[in-house]
């Protein structure tokens, strides 16, 4: 009996690939609490549930609660008078809640408690008679929400350390610092020192304001891109933690890249790969993870590895509103 007809595609060997997935990666604690506090307020009230701007910064996350009945606005001039609104992880300035206090919106504070800790922090400064240098990244949403925590005037945005050069301070100001949580682990230490250099009476943070989830991620693409050809780093371009990792596995010395779904990927990527590197931004899900290395099944012949540097073991408590 003759064989059955094959194409030279359907009998073509794919080549291997493998691939290293870092852990930690994904979800943190304060996102995890942030779209269940989403999830639970649909639940309790039903649909529509106002958020103002994107819960987290993951166009597959907003998408999903989008779907479940979740409208997400920019102001809460947006939000009709009786509905209940959330504020997203990031924080919020303090005249949002007196906001919604005025109109009688029902809210409910999604911000990661390790953002509220900064905005705790920026209080007690404020109330120290200090002057606050808040190391961060200039129109993020979390460096916004701090801003708002303090009169204006009282605190400055610095991003690198050529513009701790810049501060007009006298040497010996009242001068204190806080962060934004999502930064590079390696550029914050550096900003850190020059800032000390210049003001040795500066005061900071006891422990450091960069959350345990973005240090984590950090390291643990370290530890991929050492032995990996590229990097796909899972993320949304305004996700500052996911767009941090692309830069850790870059100053590694390997390609990497930006991607928001397993549909950005150009096989092109692949030539000449024998390992990629594989890992999430705090604001996206273990789906896309899989997903990804489902399309890279599709060219390659996929050998999976997970390289584990940490445990994260996390939880933060929900609102009182959602638990009574």
């Amino acid at each position: 009996m003759n064989a059955p007809f094959q194409t030279a595609a359907s009998t073509a060997v794919k080549p291997p690939l493998t691939v290293l997935i870092a852990a930690p990666r994904g979800f943190c604690a304060g996102v995890d609490r942030a779209i269940e506090i989403v999830e639970r307020a649909l639940e309790r009230y039903g649909p529509p549930v106002y958020v103002r701007h994107e819960i987290v910064h993951n166009r597959y996350v907003v998408d999903s609660l989008k779907a479940k009945g979740a409208v997400f606005v920019e102001e809460l001039d947006e939000v009709p008078d009786g509905f209940p609104v959330v504020f997203s992880a990031h924080g919020v300035p303090k005249a949002v809640p007196a906001e919604a206090q005025r109109r009688g919106l029902g809210y409910l504070d999604a911000t990661c408690p390790l953002v509220s800790k900064v905005h705790r922090q920026a209080e007690r400064q404020i109330e120290a008679g200090r002057h606050i240098v808040f190391i961060g990244h200039r129109g993020h949403p979390e460096a916004i929400g701090t801003y708002g925590q303090v009169p204006e005037g009282a605190m400055t945005v610095i991003e690198t350390v050529a513009d701790v050069a810049e501060l007009a301070f006298a040497s010996d100001a009242p001068l204190a610092f806080l962060t934004q949580t999502t930064l590079s682990v390696d550029d914050t230490a550096q900003i850190v020192a020059a800032l000390r250099a210049r003001y040795p009476h500066v005061v900071g943070p006891k422990a450091e304001d960069i959350c345990y989830a973005t240090s984590n991620r950090q390291a643990a693409v370290k530890q991929i891109a050492a032995d990996s050809d590229l990097v796909l780093v899972i993320g949304a371009p305004n996700s500052s933690n996911s767009v941090r990792l692309v830069e850790v596995a870059e100053r590694m010395g390997t390609a990497a890249r930006l991607i928001q779904r397993a549909s950005d990927i150009d096989p092109a990527w692949l030539e000449g790969v024998a390992t990629v590197g594989l890992t999430a931004g705090a604001s996206a899900p273990e789906k896309l993870v899989r997903e990804v290395v489902e399309r890279l099944g599709e060219w390659r012949a996929v050998e999976e590895h997970t390289l584990v540097t940490a445990e994260e073991k996390m939880i933060f408590k929900l609102p009182r509103q959602l638990t009574d």
